[in-house]
């Protein structure tokens, strides 16, 4: 049986480990849920284990707004306090306070 806990959280803003993009956390799987496309196209020295946590981001860099799809070996917590500038952030979130975004609406 594969158990994972999951080192980020919903809300959180996070980097990535070794590309230039930072993002809000909105959703977790407990290990690898995309195409096996997807997977194939990351180079396989730098593959991730689908064996791990892999997060859902609105993601920023300096040039676009994107959803990335990040596992969490590359991810590290953001450190700098500032906000995240998604336009589609307000559709999940309520405003940036203390260093993260609080969902708007419950989950189940």
């Amino acid at each position: 049986m594969f158990l994972a806990q999951a080192k980020y959280h919903i809300g959180q803003v996070v980097r990535h480990r070794k590309h230039p993009f930072r993002g809000v956390i909105f959703d977790v799987d407990p290990r690898f849920s995309n195409t096996d496309e997807w997977y194939d196209a990351i180079p396989e020295e730098a593959r991730p284990s689908k064996e791990q946590p892999f997060y859902h981001l609105l993601a920023e860099n300096d040039q676009s707004y994107y959803v990335a799809y990040v596992s969490e070996q590359n991810l590290l917590p953001d450190e700098t306090g500032e906000p995240v500038g998604h336009p589609d952030l307000p559709d999940l979130f309520g405003d940036f306070e203390n260093g993260r975004y609080p969902l708007q609406f419950q989950m189940n």
